[in-house]
């Protein structure tokens, strides 16, 4: 099965797709370094570094059917940005042209035809235009009017074996019926909830600002004196409720809610949601859970959290590397997605 991943980022889908056996035949992303980064992973993919809205889907749909001599099936991925429709984002507006980007998916479903469409995003996005015209409600009309079967269904990514509590929201589509929900993996009765400590717990220690000489990825910022005494007074698992009344921020003296700011993961846990910014020491709960390790969490480190290999190729800065790991969709989970996408595509084709 071949896929196509629109807003492709640095190809998390991608490498999950393609460890359950699919075949990744183009990308797209408009973000220059997210491109720069799936381009050096997936060499096999013809890859479009555009906007979306300057690719012409007759061109796109050419040079696919040029990369499919043996017209296998097609998988169509479009895991739009999901800021536009995420409850963290408090400047979203009406205004943000993001909001319109799976209108353009349109023409291109249309085009090409895909056996399969995998869509992925924040909970909620099904909610936002609810009572009137918007994306989503006009994609769903659009997929009744292509003669799809789907269904909706909100992803929790520990119970597909992803170290970290991650809800996502999920679109699968299909030609040829309606697919059941891809089968938990772990959980009550399943394999046991993976953890930080599963996913980190051998990585060779680093100091915060420190580069690992074995991995230019094992890295992480440095932190100012003020909050290395923070850290240095956050147990495992722990936060500001920790602290000397002194560390405290004056803001936060009064406000009893984002305890994850400045906290330290739990070993045995599965981690928070990590965002764009899951390099920073204050901006969640992604300082190191080893309590001799006064750090934020490494670029690397925040890459195995999301399942990513630990060779995985990462270009850009820092902030640029964490800003592709926080927005791209967990490689396990998207594995286990792909794996489910096969076997109803062996089924109904028996």
């Amino acid at each position: 099965m071949k896929v196509i991943d629109f807003f492709s980022g640095c190809g998390g889908a991608s490498e999950g797709l393609r460890q359950a056996g699919l075949d990744i035949t183009i990308g797209l992303d408009f973000d220059k370094k997210a491109a720069e980064t799936y381009q050096a992973n997936f060499s096999e993919a013809l890859f479009y570094n555009v906007d979306i809205k300057e690719l012409n889907e007759k061109e796109l749909a050419k040079a696919f059917k040029a990369k499919n001599k043996n017209k296998e099936p097609l998988l169509l991925v479009a895991c739009a940005p999901c800021q536009p429709f995420s409850t963290q984002n408090k400047a979203k507006s009406e205004d943000d042209i993001r909001r319109t980007l799976l209108d353009e998916t349109h023409r291109f479903i249309a085009e090409l035809e895909p056996e399969y469409i995998l869509i992925e995003n924040v909970p909620g996005l099904q909610n936002i235009d609810k009572d009137k015209e918007g994306p989503y409600k006009r994609f769903i009309e659009f997929l009744n009017n292509q003669n799809y079967k789907f269904i909706e269904f909100i992803a929790k990514s520990e119970e597909y074996g992803v170290p970290q509590r991650r809800k996502r929201f999920v679109l699968l589509a299909s030609k040829f019926g309606q697919m059941p929900i891809p089968s938990k993996t772990h959980g009550e009765g399943l394999l046991p909830i993976v953890t930080v400590r599963d996913f980190i717990g051998s990585f060779p220690a680093i100091k915060a600002g420190e580069i690992h000489s074995d991995d230019l990825w094992h890295r992480c910022p440095t932190l100012n004196e003020r909050n290395l005494e923070r850290i240095r007074n956050t147990p495992e698992g722990g936060d500001r409720r920790h602290w000397p009344g002194h560390l405290i921020n004056e803001c936060h003296k009064k406000h009893s809610g984002h305890m994850d700011t400045y906290g330290r993961m739990s070993w045995d846990k599965p981690a928070p949601t990590l965002t764009t910014r899951c390099y920073s020491y204050s901006n969640g709960r992604f300082g190191h859970p080893d309590t001799t390790q006064h750090r934020a969490i490494s670029v690397r480190e925040a890459s195995r959290l999301q399942t990513f290999p630990k060779n995985f190729i990462f270009k850009g800065s820092v902030v640029e590397a964490s800003r592709q790991i926080g927005n791209a969709v967990p490689c396990e989970m998207a594995k286990q997605f792909g794996l489910s996408i096969l076997k109803h595509y062996e089924e109904v084709k028996k």
